[in-house]
């Protein structure tokens, strides 16, 4: 990298620049020099030094961690910067992340810099088969094993106090659709909202974001997807208490099925508490609330995961739904033991883990379909009246990219002869 084509970079982010400039510290750039201004402007701020505080060398190859330091001085001066300037000034910081890292400069603080607008996403290429539960149905097999999705964030940092993110999503395709490409006019809003920090511990979020029953910590076993409504947090180290109100816009409680669902509604509460070694408790509790189809009055439930030493996790997950009169009360048991961390930014990180699963008859339709939209990997019947087993893998083959494989087995029903069939899901991830 030359050092004139990282001047041509900075010469539209020189930050902290006064109406009368400090003399030219540099002997070799003469004052008629398209880069004089800027050059002079950068050094003034303390952005650029040059190669032995006299000369500029303008020509002269430079290291990438010598273009980081730059970087990391104009990160000092954001507060003086324009919109187009933090723009060029993120951009060149996501470049050199990994050297600023070395400097010890925290490209992450940039996240909450007024005026930053961070893109972000993902994209999924999927493969599932499933087979047939002992009556033929369930199967998911050839073109309708191949699916993709593809989704988009921006997240706007209005002041120090209000953030608004806003998400568009393919949503899932199978290659089993026919008709031309642009027909498939599926693209939706899935994240819409507003977040208002009091403090550092209190928070408030309205509108459309992603709604994990039970916190992030706990399995998602009814649903963990699209939700609107409005949420009051409280965080602070070692505990936190939530509360929300809204409506599931994801899956068959969003009422969209064959079922009649009429749109499902529900108040939340959370507790939890944390440990120093990334260990968490808790407990929850949903009212549901909705016209017709939901067999389902409220819930409640408890998880524990729990880190042994620095490889293991353990998480358990239990959870009680009190149905309507004449119905079920079905319950569900989960166990999880992960070996390992599979993270995006580390490449060659990954992790093993098997689980459990206990789940009573009761979650599902009059169609055998999942009542929820559910966190869980799992399919359809691999999610009520059963017991089942199920390993997976996750391996960062490159930074940001992921390949994960998840198998169920020694599946059974609970109740009845009619066991389901087990599922093999293998995907590609990508994050940016």
């Amino acid at each position: 990298m030359k050092s004139k084509v990282l001047a041509a970079l900075v010469a539209t982010m020189a930050v902290g620049a006064t109406c009368a400039f400090a003399a030219n510290p540099f002997v070799d750039v003469p004052s008629d020099s398209w880069a004089y201004k800027s050059v002079v402007e950068l050094a003034d701020a303390g952005i650029i030094q040059g190669v032995d505080g006299e000369h500029f060398q303008g020509q002269r190859n430079i290291t990438r961690y010598e273009a980081a330091e730059m970087v990391a001085k104009a990160m000092a001066h954001m507060d003086k910067a324009s919109v187009e300037q933090r723009a060029l000034i993120n951009k060149l910081a996501d470049e050199f992340a990994d050297e600023l890292n070395n400097l010890g400069v925290r490209v992450s603080a940039l996240e909450n810099r007024v005026g930053n607008v961070k893109m972000t996403g993902d994209a999924r290429v999927r493969f599932i088969h499933q087979d047939n539960d002992d009556n033929g149905n369930g199967k998911i097999k050839g073109d309708n094993s191949w699916s993709y999705r593809v989704r988009l964030r921006a997240n706007a940092q209005v002041n120090d106090k209000t953030k608004v993110t806003y998400g568009i999503s393919t949503g899932n395709h199978t290659f089993s659709e026919n008709g031309a490409a642009d027909e498939e006019n599926d693209i939706y809003t899935d994240r819409a909202n507003v977040e208002y920090n009091f403090n550092k511990d209190w928070s408030m979020m309205v509108g459309r974001y992603n709604y994990k029953m039970g916190g992030d910590n706990s399995y998602g076993f009814l649903y963990g997807d699209t939700f609107d409504g409005a949420q009051l947090q409280y965080k602070g180290d070692s505990f936190a208490l939530t509360g929300g109100y809204g409506k599931f816009k994801a899956g068959e409680v969003a009422g969209d099925s064959e079922d009649n669902i009429k749109g499902v509604k529900t108040g939340y509460g959370e507790i939890e508490g944390f440990f120093g070694n990334g260990s968490a408790i808790g407990g929850y509790y949903n009212d549901f609330s909705s016209g017709t189809g939901f067999n389902f009055d409220d819930a409640w439930g408890a998880y524990a995961s729990i880190n042994l030493g620095t490889n293991w996790n353990a998480l358990a997950n239990y959870e009680k739904y009190n149905s309507k009169s004449g119905n079920q009360d079905p319950e569900i048991w989960v166990g999880k033991l992960t070996y390992g961390a599979a993270n995006f930014a580390t490449p060659k990180s990954w992790d093993l883990w098997v689980e459990y699963l206990n789940a009573d008859d009761g979650f599902g339709s009059a169609t055998s379909d999942f009542v929820g939209f559910t966190d869980s990997w799992r399919s359809d019947n691999l999610l009520n009246n059963v017991k089942s087993w199920g390993a997976g893998i996750d391996y960062t083959f490159a930074k940001n990219a992921q390949f994960q494989v998840m198998q169920s087995f020694t599946s059974e029903a609970k109740s009845g002869s009619n066991d389901p069939g087990e599922e093999t899901r293998a995907q590609f991830v990508f994050v940016f």
